[in-house]
């Protein structure tokens, strides 16, 4: 009663699953019969031999045409068998394809809506803008790399010194500032 009112649940088993079933139940079938002839078989040679040494020789050559029959129509079932299993997988592969096509269409359609949101113009600014930012990259590194002339290197040599004088003083000062008794030693000191 639980299905009264709620919606009927889909089944994942597809139209196609189900012929791939019947199609291995048909094989399996068809092999059962093939192991029972064969047992059969294997009986009515043993009985033929039988049939010889009694010295029943027309019931020994009814039985082995019998057997011949019995023979050929193994190949048919084993034919059959492989057309089944042909048919398997031509089935199987054709699901594979069409999972394969409905991937295609999903990445597409993905595809064309990310067109339509980055226009070929906005590619191209960022293409530029990126080169850009290379190229000022490369001309830090060259920098960095000591392409500098000596004469730029001694001037940054020079800055940096300077900087370091500086920084020292303002530490000094402040230390002075902070400190009553540093005021004292320094006092002695210079």
């Amino acid at each position: 009663m639980g299905n009264l009112f709620g919606k009927k649940k889909q089944s994942r088993v597809t139209e196609e699953d189900r012929a791939v079933l019947q199609l291995k139940q048909q094989r399996d079938k068809l092999r059962q019969y093939q192991k029972r002839i064969n047992l059969q078989l294997g009986k009515e040679r043993l009985l033929a031999k039988q049939l010889l040494r009694d010295g029943k020789k027309e019931k020994a050559l009814l039985l082995l045409k019998k057997k011949r029959y019995q023979e050929q129509l193994l190949e048919k079932t084993e034919n059959q068998i492989g057309n089944l299993e042909r048919l398997v997988q031509d089935l199987e592969f054709a699901q594979i394809e069409q999972k394969v096509i409905d991937g295609l269409k999903v990445g597409n359609s993905c595809l064309k809506k990310m067109h339509e949101v980055m226009s070929i113009e906005e590619v191209e600014r960022i293409m530029d803008e990126t080169q850009d930012a290379i190229e000022y990259q490369r001309q830090i590194d060259d920098m960095l790399a000591g392409s500098l002339s000596p004469e730029d290197e001694d001037a940054v040599l020079a800055e940096l010194e300077a900087i370091t004088q500086v920084c020292l003083i303002r530490v000094v000062f402040c230390l002075m500032a902070a400190s009553p008794q540093f005021n004292d030693i320094m006092n002695n000191v210079f």
